[in-house]
């Protein structure tokens, strides 16, 4: 065992006696060590109850004959964090994540690890140390939330996010914001719809990291209890087998995790999340990837924020192996998943157990909601490296438009003229300088964009940014934009007043200036001056590719 190391001969009676200090026996010293990473805290609603699936794993360890150790990594709520400077340390956070995990995997040279993560940054970074350790591992993602209800309808944080801009516009009154407020978020879980946080929970048992069902089982459902004990026992069985997180995570999986994505229409923060995952796995990922199977995958589910249906509906109409099943001929079946078996075989076992709200909440290839999956990459002379769009959020009016730019240097200055009703249907505000080195951080918009859409521009006003948007993000709001304004991209050269043209179908975002005027502008720009800081930010800037390759260090 690897755990030898620590525990076998002579010479390790004071790495024993460390291990005694702390209540461990001579059988379980004979035993796997299996560490048990968890990303709880009292900062998120989606790990408030992380604890209580921990116990659920340590039984089932236990039950199979391993000796658990629990450990902890941090967690940034992005919904808390948005909107203001802390923002910028949400997507560095991911990269801090699994590094921590890494190092203390490393020194207590574990043979196993159970991955215990909830919500945006952490899935993936829990994810990149399981690509790089390579050890018998497991994923159990902390389930959603239940949808809050309002007046007489479910609703959700982004809810609340809209209702601002919403109030703003004279549509409702403070005490219906209020109410929202109160009553949206319910208790714990990932945000109700399929924002980054769940659509990671779904990619993450579509890569075949989880077991089945794992990846929409609510945070509150003591099914996600079982499925947490199981866990627990199915990693000492992948141990037993020598199966390791590689063996699992290789480029077919990570191709059937991409189609899923696509079927469910996910947030488009997977675009940099799954390809510095298979960058630890050795896989090579690259942004258009995303575009080609999306072109070949049928948009199944209309779920939160670009439909009406929630988690909750998508877990009780059989979850993401009943949308595998509507799409089975055109997954990678022979790939191996933590249940030990291959995809193929686990479809076997799968029964719809509500088969008429099966065929409206997850709809037959024949009757999609979008012939296309949920990501569209454009590229153009505004993007030559690429940008992506979350397309099956976006109104058919706005699949194709030209408007004049509204150019902002930063999401606070967007948000400001918003809400000072600056901004007029037609235009195309770009907020730039908020790329992973230009933030630095590539903060999330949502600000802005849930403001537009309370104030009811999402069928009007385009948004184009350098950053990146929040799954919670609907309409015409295109992100990832490379190269970056701080590494001099065309979107640095943008000026009030120029035609911006966007075209979904045809892939192009294109800023309409001639090539001599902006060959001109090249040469007059400066990159900004930007502040000293003794701070992880300025060492991130410093290390940090562009979006395009994931925001990899």
């Amino acid at each position: 065992m690897r755990s030898d190391a620590v525990k076998k001969g002579l010479e390790r009676a004071p790495h024993r006696s460390l291990l005694r200090a702390m209540g461990i026996t001579d059988e379980e010293i004979d035993r796997p060590f299996v560490g048990i990473v968890n990303s709880w805290n009292e900062l998120i609603p989606g790990h408030v109850h992380l604890d209580k699936i921990a116990d659920a794993v340590k039984a089932g360890v236990r039950l199979a004959g391993g000796v658990p150790f629990e450990f902890n990594t941090i967690g940034i709520c992005d919904g808390i964090a948005m909107g203001h400077e802390g923002m910028r340390y949400s997507l560095p956070s991911r990269e801090v994540i699994a590094a921590s995990i890494e190092l203390v995997a490393q020194a207590y040279r574990f043979d196993a690890l159970v991955f215990i993560p909830t919500c945006d940054k952490i899935v993936p970074g829990h994810l990149m140390a399981a690509a790089r350790l390579n050890l018998p591992s497991i994923v159990v993602t902390g389930g959603a939330m239940c949808p809050g209800f309002v007046g007489d309808k479910n609703v959700d944080l982004i809810s609340v996010f809209e209702a601002v801009g919403e109030f703003k516009a004279g549509k409702i009154t403070e005490e219906q914001l209020n109410d929202l407020e109160n009553l949206a978020c319910p208790g714990p879980g990932s945000c109700a719809g399929l924002f980054t946080a769940n659509t990671m929970a779904c990619v993450t048992e579509a890569l075949g990291m989880s077991l089945p069902g794992c990846g929409t089982a609510h945070a509150v459902d003591a099914k996600k209890l079982r499925i947490a004990k199981l866990s627990g026992m199915k990693v000492m069985e992948l141990l037993e087998r020598g199966i390791s997180a590689r063996e699992i995570m290789t480029e077919k999986a990570f191709e059937n995790a991409i189609r899923i994505d696509m079927a469910i229409g996910g947030s488009t923060n997977t675009a940099l999340h799954l390809p510095a995952i298979a960058r630890e796995a050795g896989v090579e990922l690259p942004l258009d990837a995303f575009d080609k199977i999306s072109r070949e995958t049928p948009h199944l589910t209309s779920l939160r924020p670009g439909g009406e249906h929630f988690m909750l509906d998508l877990d009780q109409a059989g979850g993401i192996p009943a949308v595998m099943l509507k799409i089975k001929d055109k997954l990678n079946l022979d790939v191996l998943t933590v249940t030990g078996s291959t995809l193929e075989e686990n479809l076997k076992h799968v029964r719809i157990v509500n088969p008429e709200k099966n065929r409206e909440v997850i709809r037959d290839p024949s009757n999609p909601y979008h012939s296309e999956g949920g990501i569209a990459v454009l590229k153009g002379s505004l993007a030559p490296r690429g940008s992506v769009v979350k397309q099956t959020a976006v109104s058919e009016k706005m699949l194709k438009h030209r408007g004049p730019a509204r150019v902002f240097d930063g999401e606070e200055a967007a948000v400001k003229a918003i809400l000072n009703d600056e901004i007029k249907p037609g235009d195309v505000v770009i907020i730039r300088y908020e790329g992973p080195k230009g933030g630095p951080g590539m903060r999330e918009m949502l600000a802005a964009t849930s403001i537009i859409a309370g104030m009811g521009l999402s069928d009007s006003v385009a948004l184009i940014t350098d950053g990146r948007f929040s799954g919670g993000t609907r309409g015409p709001c295109i992100g990832h934009v490379s190269p970056e304004a701080y590494e001099g991209g065309p979107i640095a050269l943008v000026k009030d007043g120029d035609i911006v043209e966007i075209d979904i179908p045809a892939r192009k975002l294109n800023l309409l200036v001639d090539e001599e005027e902006l060959e001109r502008r090249k040469q007059e720009w400066q990159p900004p001056r930007t502040e000293a800081r003794r701070s992880y930010l300025e060492s991130y800037r410093r290390s940090v590719s562009s979006a395009d390759m994931g925001a990899i260090l």
